[in-house]
């Protein structure tokens, strides 16, 4: 169905190539799932499928790629969208309409799809992706994990033969990963869909693919089976990483898989001691409070009656369903948003009428869609832009220590829009903190992130943390939360219904669950180092 034949990719601007001698066939009907490091070219491997690369990026393409026998490089986008569709890592970038409805028909009205047909693909999609609630929303009203559905329903609705999908799970919950994920796997299975899905959060996806083809710079590609290839690769889910590290054979890729590897082992349901949060049994005041805040857009109720502390140098993960009001909470707390009820209280002075430029000074925020911050020519122009803003002087020095801490050295002279999702996500972490706000709210901050720089961000999280700043992080990653998390709130209906800390809040979910509490039930176990404590004392 798909073949490249050494592929090359470099993209205008750049010496570099984003993909080097690219040389596989991907078969009618496969799942295939394409991991590699952020920056590794997974974006540009499925522009080049559906000719965005080099129709709509421009740069240099070397060798062939075809797709159901049709050339990329002699067949625009606009003729190949019949047979492939696309969703992006960042919806919004796809939406042409302001509805959720017309944006489901505007791509079959474009492609002459009678009424009749056009009604009857729409409710099926809805359906599929569990949206019908939607239908009749704005798009610019729904949550990030919302917004990625409806983008995965308008691709769907085309009927292609092929459907690419770019970090696709990135902003949705753990239940509806599982749902869309699944009605993917149906469509794979009952239609014979040819799936091509790029992906970090492995945990997630391995189960359904097929094969999975591993990329990293400048090197050509890895392609094999799933259990052939993180056998060979850093990046693996956490039952996968525990099993490489005790060498059980055959490697687990699941927790069902893995579940058979320690049945009847001695040790496997003992406990160890939870890490104790920053801000529990805090004297001091918080630094950020929300008292009794409810907000509603137009009639529907975002927020209702939410009240939160926040303690210097606590680390608070935020989490709950698509559509809970996470977003919300933080922009009620940085004062882009004004309560219909309650307060806002940073560093003890309600924020209702200070100007939201005053506030920033002390709220350094990052929202879901990193592109929104960065409209200067450089990464570094970004960060001196900030400073300057705060009248802050130039701190080139700090500047290039942040950079390096986020992995993201040697990109000061980059267009920031060139890079990569999960690069863009860190330079416009970058461009707050380099003011070092004593409060620092982050909206899905690992999304398009890699293992390593997942391990880099934390790093640099925790040495704010140590120093006294305020986190507070609105993220599905349960992985990081049980890493990197003094405390955990978890909301639903716009309501705050539990916080507590990681282990109590993880360890008695079956939604919110890591993989290896899910492995180890009911014996308080969330990360890999819990397990490796346990299973080498036995």
């Amino acid at each position: 169905m798909i073949r490249f034949e050494h592929t090359s990719f470099t993209y205008p601007g750049v010496d570099t190539p984003a993909l080097v001698d690219v040389t596989l066939q991907i078969a009618r009907g496969e799942f295939v799932l394409v991991v590699g490091p952020s920056g590794s070219g997974k974006s540009t491997l499925l522009r080049c499928i559906n000719g965005l690369a080099p129709h709509f990026s421009g740069g240099r393409l070397a060798g062939r790629v075809t797709v159901d026998g049709l050339d990329t490089r002699a067949h625009a986008p606009a003729e190949l969208a019949a047979h492939v569709g696309f969703v992006f890592q960042d919806p919004e970038a796809q939406f042409v309409t302001e509805r959720v409805e017309d944006e489901l028909a505007f791509g079959l009205e474009n492609l002459g799809v009678a009424p009749l047909i056009m009604r009857k693909r729409i409710e099926e999609v809805l359906d599929l992706l569990g949206i019908a609630g939607l239908r009749d929303r704005p798009l610019a009203s729904l949550s990030g994990g919302e917004q990625q559905r409806v983008a995965i329903a308008s691709a769907l609705a085309l009927q292609p033969q092929v459907l690419l999908l770019d970090e696709p799970t990135s902003q949705l919950d753990p239940l509806a990963a599982e749902e869309v994920l699944a009605a993917l796997d149906r469509l794979n299975d009952d239609l014979g869909l040819t799936i091509v899905l790029s992906e970090h959060r492995l945990e997630r996806v391995i189960q359904h693919a097929d094969r999975v083809i591993a990329l990293n710079p400048g090197e050509p590609p890895l392609a094999g089976s799933p259990r052939e290839i993180l056998a060979q690769i850093a990046l693996t889910p956490p039952v996968t990483t525990l099993g490489k590290a005790l060498k059980w054979e055959p490697l687990p890729l699941t927790v069902k898989e893995a579940r058979r590897q320690v049945a009847g082992k001695q040790g496997a349901g003992r406990q160890v001691a939870g890490r104790q949060g920053a801000g529990r049994g805090n004297a001091q005041p918080p630094i950020l409070q929300l008292q009794h805040v409810s907000h509603a857009y137009d009639k529907r109720m975002a927020l209702r009656d939410a009240s939160l502390q926040v303690h210097a140098g606590e680390f608070v993960a935020v989490m709950g369903r698509n559509g809970s009001g996470k977003t919300t909470l933080l922009k009620c707390a940085v004062g882009l948003i004004k309560p219909k009820a309650g307060e806002v209280r940073v560093l003890g002075e309600n924020i209702r009428d200070k100007p939201v430029a005053e506030v920033a000074l002390r709220v350094g925020y990052v929202p879901q869609n990193p592109s929104t911050l960065l409209f200067a020519d450089t990464v570094g122009d970004e960060l001196r832009f900030t400073l300057k803003n705060h009248g802050i002087p130039d701190g080139q020095a700090a500047s290039a220590e942040l950079l390096a801490a986020l992995g993201l050295d040697g990109l000061a002279q980059a267009y920031p829009r060139d890079l990569s999702t999960g690069q863009r996500q860190r330079v416009a972490l970058a461009s707050i903190c380099i003011t070092q706000p004593p409060i620092l709210l982050l909206d899905e901050p690992t999304r398009g992130l890699d293992n390593l720089s997942k391990e880099r961000l934390i790093e640099t999280l925790r040495r704010w943390q140590h120093a006294g700043t305020a986190i507070v992080m609105v993220t599905h990653d349960v992985e990081l939360v049980a890493r990197a998390a003094d405390r955990v709130v978890l909301m639903a209906e716009g309501e705050i219904i539990v916080d507590g800390t990681p282990r109590e809040v993880l360890g008695e979910s079956a939604i919110f669950s890591t993989q290896i509490n899910k492995l180890f039930a009911g014996a308080g176990l969330l990360t890999v180092e819990d397990a490796l404590e346990v299973m080498r004392e036995t």
